[in-house]
């Protein structure tokens, strides 16, 4: 979309859908089949809006802004789509009452059907209000593109969509690092979504949990904003980078998966062994984002980045759907799913090692501007 329609007509077209899915899931029906139809109509345009929200930021970076500023638009546009997800952590928990007696708010004890209910509906009314304003802002101003080129590699031509999937199939190397973003950023998605769930045999309440996943996440942007402006004031240490961070990331699953066996490892299983480990685990994995789709780009240049991008989303979410899969038939018992965290970690590591890096984008900026 963003190579054919150009980056003000995606954006609209991405915000209308999403417009239009949470609008669906407002419509006041009194019948609950009509009413899970609709909201599960909605739950599908969201879905459909989801690969420009997650996919846009090296274009935006590529389009926008110099060179030694790319990595850091990269960084920003990026990882801060990722702090609504870190709100949605608070939200549920402080906003709608559990009914399953795992949290300790006063507000529980006083709770019914009806009550929760109403709380449901006045988050679904807020998030279309939020996502109205944002499709109005995009429709009053936001343009294509700056009106001179900010580098050589933003005003080059790019493959087509046919000769990019043939690149990008056949690059062995990015088929690499593909996998080693896609499978423990999964495992992790998927792990992160039913951490509540993980959490309550350790007596985890859902609120402590979201604090964790907020904080997991906040830590994760300034972590990676960071990260990202130092991998533009030094350029070609993107590997370098990544292995710092996939390194720290399988510590911190390692540890956080043997605290949980106490009956086997006897280390101490406290509030604050378990924040620091699931903490440090999202810090490294989601500052990550941003290093490995520049690494991308510049993989596979002159492909365009928002189709890079979307193969790699789509592999990270086929990743997590199996692990989803697998949780409805083993879901008495999460060992095995904590397990997967420091094992896809691990492997990440191994093949970024492995990994030979180049900068055909930059090295295209440096050598033809010169």
């Amino acid at each position: 979309c963003f190579f054919i329609l150009g980056l003000r007509v995606t954006v609209l077209l991405t915000s209308s859908l999403m417009v239009l899915g949470a609008g669906l899931r407002c419509v006041p029906v009194s019948d609950l089949e009509i009413r899970k139809k609709l909201i599960h109509g909605g739950q599908l345009l969201n879905g459909l809006a989801g690969p420009t929200v997650m996919n846009a930021a090296p274009f935006l970076s590529t389009t926008w802004f110099s060179p030694d500023e790319r990595a850091t638009a990269t960084a920003v546009a990026s990882l801060l789509n990722y702090l609504g997800c870190a709100g949605a952590f608070l939200v549920g928990p402080l906003v709608v009452p559990p009914p399953n007696g795992t949290s300790h708010l006063p507000l529980v004890s006083q709770s019914n059907t009806e009550h929760i209910k109403d709380r449901i509906e006045a988050v679904l009314y807020a998030e279309f209000g939020m996502v109205s304003l944002i499709f109005s802002a995009a429709l009053a101003y936001f343009p294509s593109r700056p009106p001179f080129p900010p580098s050589v590699a933003a005003a080059s031509q790019r493959l087509s969509y046919r000769r990019s999937f043939c690149r990008l199939l056949s690059n062995f190397r990015f088929l690499m690092i593909a996998l080693a973003y896609a499978i423990p950023l999964g495992v992790f998605s998927g792990w992160s979504g039913v951490l509540d769930l993980i959490l309550t045999p350790v007596h985890v309440s859902q609120v402590d949990a979201g604090w964790i996943g907020f904080w997991s996440i906040v830590g994760g942007c300034v972590v990676g904003i960071a990260m990202a402006r130092f991998a533009d004031f030094i350029r070609g240490m993107l590997k370098f980078i990544l292995l710092l961070l996939l390194s720290g990331a399988t510590l911190a699953s390692t540890w956080f998966t043997l605290t949980c066996l106490t009956s086997v490892t006897h280390l101490p299983l406290t509030t604050a062994t378990l924040y620091t480990s699931c903490i440090l685990l999202g810090i490294f994995l989601n500052s990550s984002i941003p290093i490995f789709f520049e690494l991308f780009v510049e993989t596979v240049y002159p492909v365009p980045e928002g189709i890079t991008c979307g193969v790699v989303t789509f592999l990270s979410n086929v990743f997590m759907g199996v692990l989803l899969f697998f949780l409805t038939f083993y879901h008495t018992e999460f060992s095995w799913f904590n397990w997967c965290l420091p094992g896809s970690c691990l492997l990440s590591l191994l093949l970024i090692l492995c990994f030979r890096e180049s900068y055909d984008r930059l090295y295209l900026d440096v050598v033809v501007s010169v």
